[in-house]
C-alpha cells in the first residue's frame, strides 16, 4: 500500500465513469499519454485490464465493474471528510459542559440554554462548579468553555475577556451604613463579613490589604453559593464585598445597597476560557462566540462608565 499513489484511484473513478482515455484527460487536466500511463499502472495494481476495447469504445470489465462502487463510497468518504470545515448550529448533535460560579449557573446560564434551544435545538447542555484544581486537570476533563475572574488570561490556555469592573461592599438596604455615600475604612471594620468562596478569587486581596495595615476583618460566614451569600446578607447587618456588576444585577431581586470599599482596589477582569485543543473546532468556535455574547450583556447591563 505504501508504494502506491492514491491519486490514481480519482483517475480510476474517471476512467470507469468516462470508458474514454482523451475525456478523462480533459476532466482531470492532465494529458492523454499521462492518463494512458496510469491506465497501465492501476492494470498492473489490480491485475486486471479494467478496461478493454470494443470497436471504437472501452468496455469494463466484471473487475471494473466491482472496483467502481467500491471507489465511488471511498471517495465520497473522503470528500465528507474534507467538508467538515461547514458547520450548520441547526443540525449541530452533541454535548457541551459549561463551568463557573453559582452566580453564572442561575443568573445566566438560564439564558444560555434558552439561546441554544433556539439556535441550536439538538445540543444538551450540562454545567459543572468550578474549581480552581481544575485548571491542572483541564486537558483530562470534558469542559468545552469556562469563565472565571483572573488578572490575566493563563498561559497554556485559549480565551477572550468578557469584561471588567471593580469590587463594591454590599449590605442590606436596612444597613445603618446604607445610608451613607461612602464610608470609612473604621465602618468596613466596624461589622461582620459574608465571603463567597465560589469561582474565582473575588476578595482575597482585602486581608493582604488589612494585613498590611496592621488589621483584619471579621468574616462570620463563608460559602460557596451567590444566593446563600445574598439571602444572609438581607437577613443581617453583615457586609459583603462582590464584583459591581453582580452587585447591581442583584439589587432587583435582593433589598441591598452598594459603596465604592474604602481601601485601594485593582480592577476585576473576567474571561471566557477553554482548552487549546478545542480552538480550532467550529462548532466550538460558534459556541464560544454564542456564549461570550450573552455574558458580556450580562456583563453590561449596568452603566459601566
Amino acid at each position: 500500500m505504501k508504494n502506491i499513489n492514491l491519486n490514481l484511484l480519482v483517475t480510476l473513478q474517471v476512467l470507469l465513469e468516462e470508458c474514454h482515455v482523451s475525456r478523462t484527460a480533459t476532466k482531470l487536466h492532465l494529458t492523454q499519454s499521462a492518463v494512458s500511463r496510469q491506465l497501465t499502472q492501476l492494470r498492473d495494481i489490480f491485475g486486471d485490464p479494467l478496461l478493454v476495447r470494443d470497436g471504437n469504445q472501452l468496455l469494463k470489465t466484471p473487475k471494473a465493474e466491482q472496483l467502481k462502487v467500491r471507489v465511488d463510497a471511498m471517495l465520497s468518504d473522503c470528500q465528507s471528510i474534507l467538508q467538515l470545515d461547514t458547520f450548520d448550529p441547526q443540525t449541530w448533535h452533541d454535548r457541551v459542559v459549561l463551568s463557573s460560579s453559582d452566580y453564572v449557573a442561575q443568573y445566566i446560564l438560564p439564558d444560555v440554554v434558552e439561546s441554544l434551544r433556539h439556535h441550536a435545538p439538538h445540543v444538551s447542555v450540562e454545567y459543572q462548579l468550578w474549581q480552581q484544581d481544575f485548571y491542572h486537570q483541564l486537558g483530562q476533563r470534558d469542559i468545552q468553555l469556562f469563565s472565571s475572574m483572573l488578572p490575566s488570561l493563563p498561559e497554556g490556555l485559549c480565551g477572550e475577556s468578557i469584561g471588567a469592573d471593580y469590587p463594591v461592599c454590599v449590605m442590606s438596604q436596612a444597613h445603618p451604613l446604607a445610608q451613607k455615600t461612602e464610608i470609612s475604612l473604621d465602618d468596613f471594620l466596624a461589622y461582620s463579613h459574608i465571603s463567597v468562596s465560589g469561582g474565582g478569587d473575588k476578595d482575597s486581596f482585602i486581608d493582604r490589604y488589612l494585613a498590611s495595615q496592621g488589621c483584619e476583618r471579621d468574616v462570620k460566614f463563608r460559602v460557596p453559593f451567590f444566593t446563600a451569600a445574598f439571602n444572609t446578607l438581607c437577613r443581617s447587618d453583615m457586609l459583603m464585598v462582590v464584583p459591581e456588576h453582580i452587585a447591581h444585577n442583584m439589587k432587583p431581586t435582593y433589598p441591598l445597597h452598594f459603596l465604592p470599599l474604602p481601601i485601594p482596589v485593582e480592577q476585576h477582569k473576567y474571561w471566557l476560557m477553554w482548552h487549546p485543543k478545542y480552538h480550532s473546532d467550529l462548532s466550538h468556535q460558534w459556541l464560544r462566540q454564542h456564549v461570550l455574547r450573552i455574558m458580556r450583556d450580562s456583563m453590561y447591563s449596568m452603566d459601566m462608565s
